[in-house]
């Protein structure tokens, strides 16, 4: 009888064993979960982030904060260097946003523009510059997304910039997402000068893509604009001086000291790190979704920023 007891025993641990090494093995052959977007970011290592280039960064100071914008002299090289010159002879200062139309766009400049006899002069910007719609696709490093877009051959991002190329054209341009800035014209393609700025503040407008020159994206700050109240003019427009809101000034970074600069980096576009995020977004794992979209727009992939460790 103890005999019997034994071998049971024996028996009954060896399948307790056998089995714990069976679940062992299942757990190990199966594909681990899959990260959220802030465990990417929590896993991101120093390389993976770019702080801003003072000389291609402008600062909108408004009554209620700062707007920090990149500017993309890689697609508008000729109203980046203008938009600095505008900054550094401090064209805006004192002027304002004049235009706040819901689900379209926020505007600022001169709201005597039209008037020769009112409007602000130039002193170091240039009066007219080239269209910049689009610039050949050659030389740039461009970090493709996986899915297709209703509007160009392929979409995905260059250095932070949301953009879209035509291989068969050899071309690439900025593609209007949110928060991109974008330079206003008149009906003439070669008649913006980067004096007049607007910023997306909803929906995007991919219509006006390669119709206009953008000129790069608010990269913090997009709360302070999105908010304005909406013009009750056409297309927005203040109707009312009383109704602008005034800009205190807008200034190069380069030219703000060190202590009063937003020290911010943002996440690179052509790191892996990005393409995990691109596809954590692609596909929400979050236990709250329950069925995984599979496909993303270039406008709706987040550029993750942070500030910088001192």
């Amino acid at each position: 009888m103890k005999t019997q007891i034994k071998l049971s025993l024996a028996l009954a641990i060896a399948i307790a064993l056998n089995s714990l090494a069976l679940q062992a093995q299942d757990q190990a052959a199966a594909p681990a979960k899959p990260k959220t977007m802030q465990e990417i970011l929590d896993a991101t290592q120093p390389g993976d982030w770019r702080p801003l280039n003072p000389n291609n960064t402008i600062y909108l100071e408004l009554a209620t904060g700062r707007v920090v914008i990149e500017l993309a002299p890689k697609f508008a090289p000729e109203h980046s260097k203008n938009i600095v010159a505008l900054a550094r002879e401090r064209y805006w200062d004192g002027l304002s946003i004049n235009r706040s139309q819901d689900n379209f766009v926020v505007q600022w400049g001169d709201a005597n523009g039209d008037d020769e006899k009112l409007k602000r002069s130039f002193r170091l910007a240039k009066q007219t510059l080239p269209a910049e719609f689009v610039r050949k696709s050659d030389g740039l490093a461009f970090t493709r997304l996986p899915d297709a877009d209703g509007w160009a051959p392929h979409v995905g991002f260059v250095e932070g910039m949301p953009a879209a190329q035509s291989p068969v054209n050899n071309q690439a341009w900025l593609t209007h997402c949110y928060g991109m800035v974008g330079a206003g014209r008149g009906m003439e393609p070669d008649s913006s000068n980067g004096s007049e700025l607007y910023v997306v503040i909803g929906q995007s407008p991919r219509q006006l893509d390669r119709n206009i020159t953008v000129v790069g994206r608010v990269v913090q700050g997009m709360e302070l604009l999105s908010i304005l109240p909406r013009g009750t003019g056409p297309l927005g427009f203040y109707e009312k001086a009383e109704q602008r809101v005034p800009i205190k000034s807008i200034r190069l970074m380069a030219d703000v000291p060190d202590e009063d600069r937003t020290s911010i980096e943002i996440l690179r576009t052509d790191s892996e790190s990005f393409t995990q995020l691109v596809e954590a977004r692609r596909n929400r794992r979050d236990d709250w979704y329950k069925v995984p979209a599979g496909h993303i727009d270039v406008c709706n992939v987040p550029i993750p920023t942070r500030p910088i460790k001192k």
